[in-house]
């Protein structure tokens, strides 16, 4: 092996240089094909079905995630194993789309006749109309690139950063196109910090059982021992039917300290903060609530119902110990 000295930062930034050409150039190009890509998937009863080999094929499997989890039912079928029983996972509601940048890819160009024996549409994404992908395709959807970034011209770089985003690009028209919102997201990613901030309500996290309650007859002594054994740092003042009229937090009677003639035998609600801020909707997403939380540069915040009664107590530690950002 030669021992040359290399300018590896420049090699790096040319590299990107050139997918990102790439990317350009395609944009400037982007016509009416695109659009009938998205009328077709549609139109789709089904499921969409990528399919390529190699490296093309591994970007299809990401293509196939990306589909699934934005709305639009997809999943990536191995031309190989096509040709050996799994074509059968096709049906006559779905659609095709085959990836290969030369066109000719041997194991996808042996499953095409069959495919299109199923009289469903193809759509192709090649460099070229007249490869024999191309050819089969009822839709293309061209990689056209000026050159790889691998410096023997061999290695797809280019081509495959291309062909990702492109398949991105018709996801997102997909999206577009459905109107596929947040809440919708979320109910395809329960799990995870991703579903954690998409999916989590308040209800999931707020305290309901042993709140620490006060009233406005409560003696700052006993109201000490309130706030200890409820573990929130702060205490609810409340009326006789349970209607949120205030808090009062430890700090809150660390300052009441400081002042002078205070007495623990004073009544609590001299030294508590009425009227804070409340929810009044359990249902909004928790990641939602701690913006308001963080925002408000507080601890917590209390759920209540339209009578302004207490329904629970959500803390900023439960949100972050939950993984909520």
């Amino acid at each position: 092996m030669k021992n040359r000295r290399h300018d590896y930062i420049t090699i790096a930034k040319e590299t990107l240089q050139i997918e990102a050409d790439a990317l350009l150039n395609a944009e400037a190009r982007i016509s009416d094909e695109m659009n009938e890509a998205v009328e077709c998937l549609l139109k789709c009863r089904g499921k969409l079905i990528i399919t390529g080999v190699g490296k093309s094929g591994l970007i299809g499997a990401k293509m196939a995630a990306t589909f699934a989890s934005t709305g639009t039912p997809s999943f990536f079928l191995h031309p190989t194993e096509a040709l050996h029983g799994d074509l059968g996972m096709i049906g006559s509601d779905d659609i095709v789309l085959a990836i290969s940048y030369s066109g000719e890819s041997g194991e996808l160009s042996a499953i095409l006749p069959h495919i299109k024996r199923f009289n469903i549409p193809l759509i192709g994404m090649t460099r070229s109309k007249t490869s024999s992908l191309g050819k089969f395709a009822d839709i293309v959807l061209g990689i056209e690139i000026a050159k790889e970034a691998c410096p023997l011209g061999i290695a797809p770089t280019s081509s495959t950063t291309l062909t990702l985003a492109l398949g991105d690009a018709l996801a997102i028209c997909m999206m577009h196109a459905r109107d596929f919102q947040k809440e919708d997201f979320a109910s395809f990613h329960p799990g995870g910090a991703l579903g954690r901030q998409l999916f989590v309500k308040v209800s999931d996290l707020m305290r309901e059982e042993q709140l620490p309650f006060v009233t406005n007859d409560t003696l700052v002594k006993e109201a000490i021992l309130s706030i200890s054994e409820g573990r929130l740092g702060t205490a609810l003042l409340v009326d006789e039917d349970k209607k949120l009229l205030g808090l009062i937090s430890d700090g809150d009677i660390r300052r009441a300290l400081l002042e002078d003639g205070f007495s623990l035998d004073e009544k609590i609600s001299k030294y508590a903060t009425l009227n804070p801020m409340t929810i009044k909707d359990e249902t909004m997403l928790a990641s939602d609530a701690l913006v308001l939380i963080e925002k408000k540069k507080i601890q917590l915040m209390v759920v209540t119902d339209e009578n302004n009664s207490v329904k629970g107590v959500l803390h900023i530690h439960k949100l972050i110990e939950e993984g909520i950002k």
